[in-house]
């Protein structure tokens, strides 16, 4: 018996060899300069594959061990890279759109831990109290350890209303606390403006999502509307942003831009993952699909001019007020602002368009390319690095702000400095190709007086743009300071 099972499994795992030669054969078809396949370590994967099915404690599923081997050769790359099964991808594209069910919450794994990068404002998490830096050790009674990523995501997601214990470890805890949230359809809105005195606009922004773009064009034209007038001053808030769609943050920089200049590039290895992406309407503008279905018999040279028209006629920011390319504005960072944020900050910092403060970013300088397979499902690849227009990668360095501003929350020796997670301490992370040495140091440092300082409170939640926001105030202090040196003149 045991003998036809060794027989059945390699029989399966030829089957499954020679779709991977098929598939490494076409791509050498198609490339003629990859690489010849290890067949050495191709044989040791179906002799590894051959002893688990056949001695194995329990009888394990074809689909699943190989399932789990595609998931482990991705997570082992870098911390962004990963397998996403049906349902996960499913998941990630209603994110991008605004609209899933779960928690609220931007996780990653560290140490086998479930590790909080982010709650998502007006979520069950963030209102929970949860912050960036918080393990989650137990999913109900089910501890998180040995789970992957993907299966503990499941677990937080379901159906609204019903509930689920998590409990969490935070290092200024001496012992994990429990908390029972309730899930809900959990609808973002990434795009927050409010006038907070006459002539002084601001804009937070949560998450770069499909229309974020679009809403920051009409909430930038809400707040003129309503100042009746040109505005002296506006803050853009990226504080615990951790990014999202790449022509998202194109969009958001190029309403700040004038027309045509660099926002952000990439380089990768292969010719897609090279891009220039300028302040123009075809690197933000997302396609038609109609347009594109009547181009599909053209050339490329009349695809492009069709391309270029339709972005220039759907341009969200082409009503703009000519007066939002200089209004005098301060950017807002802190240790969650990643990815996307991070472009935006970049760019608005390399053409000294806006002052950055706060604190350094998280540091996640790497493109993910979303490539689904015919299955079904779809791997989440990082292709690229990105690089502000100066030619500066932040990978593993972040932003460092012209002016950093410590949260009031926290005091300089508090213990839960610690909790301050970025990129460089996560495993696999990427190396910056700089290095570390052209890191800029900011220009004037600013701490919060002890009176601003209480005790850590796991529940204290600080509201961004509020009187108690001490980085808040302090960028409206500077916008006023250079209204005054502008009046003086």
């Amino acid at each position: 018996m045991r003998a036809k099972l060794e027989k059945l499994s390699l029989v399966g795992l030829g089957t499954v060899l020679g779709v991977m030669l098929f598939l490494s054969i076409s791509a050498i078809a198609d490339k003629p300069a990859q690489p010849q396949l290890p067949l050495d370590d191709l044989r040791a994967f179906a002799e590894v594959f051959g002893k688990i099915k056949s001695d194995y404690v329990e009888p394990v599923e074809d689909k699943k061990l190989i399932s789990e081997a595609i998931n482990g050769m991705l997570s082992g790359l870098d911390p962004h890279s990963a397998y996403l099964d049906a349902d996960a991808f499913k998941d990630l594209q209603a994110g991008t759109q605004g609209e899933f069910g779960g928690l609220g919450i931007e996780v990653g794994m560290e140490d086998g831990f479930v590790k909080v990068v982010s709650p998502i404002e007006d979520t069950p998490a963030y209102k929970a109290g949860l912050k960036s830096g918080d393990l989650i050790i137990k999913l109900d009674e089910t501890p998180v350890k040995g789970m992957t990523l993907n299966d503990a995501v499941k677990r937080m997601r379901g159906k609204p209303n019903t509930q689920i214990t998590l409990t969490v470890m935070r290092k200024t805890e001496s012992k994990p606390w429990v908390i029972t949230l309730t899930r809900a359809i959990i609808k973002t809105q990434s795009v927050k403006p409010k006038l907070v005195e006459p002539g002084y606009g601001y804009i937070r922004i949560t998450q770069f999502q499909e229309h974020t773009g679009e809403d920051l064009a009409k909430a930038i034209n809400g707040l003129y509307s309503e100042n009746k007038g040109n505005l002296k001053g506006m803050i853009l808030d990226l504080r615990n942003n951790p990014g999202g769609l790449l022509n998202a943050a194109v969009g958001v920089s190029a309403a700040f831009l004038p027309k045509s200049e660099l926002v952000v590039y990439t380089e990768g290895r292969v010719e897609d993952a090279k891009m220039r992406l300028t302040a123009n309407p075809e690197n933000y503008v997302r396609p038609d699909p109609d347009e594109e279905k009547k181009s599909r018999n053209l050339s490329p040279e009349e695809r492009q001019q069709r391309r270029i028209a339709q972005a220039i006629r759907d341009d969200y920011n082409r009503n703009l007020s000519p007066e939002v390319k200089t209004v005098p504005m301060v950017v807002l960072i802190n240790g969650g602002s990643a990815s996307a944020s991070e472009i935006v900050a970049g760019a608005l910092q390399d053409h000294k368009r806006a002052v950055v403060m706060g604190t350094q970013s998280f540091g996640k300088g790497s493109v993910q390319t979303i490539l689904p397979m015919n299955n079904g499902t779809a791997i989440k690849l990082t292709t690229a690095r990105y690089f502000t227009p100066k030619g500066r990668s932040i990978q593993a360095t972040g932003i460092v702000p012209d002016i950093q501003v410590e949260e009031a929350t926290l005091s300089a020796n508090s213990a839960d400095s610690a909790l301050n997670l970025r990129e460089a301490d996560l495993n696999h992370h990427l190396a910056n190709p700089n290095g570390a040495s052209e890191q800029q140091k900011p220009t004037k440092v600013i701490t919060p007086p002890p009176e601003s300082t209480p005790a850590p409170d796991k529940d204290a939640r600080m509201e961004p743009g509020s009187k108690n926001d001490f980085q808040f105030n302090q960028a409206l202090n500077l916008l006023k300071g250079l209204q005054i040196l502008q009046d003086s003149k």
